[in-house]
């Protein structure tokens, strides 16, 4: 998915409300864990996913993330992921274009 950078600015500015929704940690992206962040983008749309691992694993499965579920990474700062994701019959979020 790909975003412009006024649509970037509009998502960041809607990610500071939010409250991480999953969390992966020591574990890792199990099953589960990728199962709930697919529920929460299909829920919310916009959502935040804390990172709990040192800086390369971070990365790693921040890349995953974003490879297998095809959401947009908006912001990542230290330990906290926001990814989009649009809603394909009735999204919630209107994009500036």
């Amino acid at each position: 998915m790909k975003l412009t950078r006024t649509q970037i600015r509009h998502l960041r500015g809607l990610c500071h409300a939010l409250d991480p929704v999953v969390m992966v940690a020591d574990k890792g992206l199990s099953d589960n864990v990728r199962a709930e962040v697919e529920l929460a983008l299909d829920s919310h749309e916009l959502i935040k996913v804390k990172l709990r691992g040192e800086r390369d694993q971070r990365q790693a499965w921040a890349d995953d993330l974003v490879a297998t579920t095809g959401a947009a990474a908006v912001q990542q700062i230290g330990q906290v992921l926001c990814l989009y994701r649009r809603h394909p019959e009735n999204p919630r979020i209107q994009l500036p274009r």
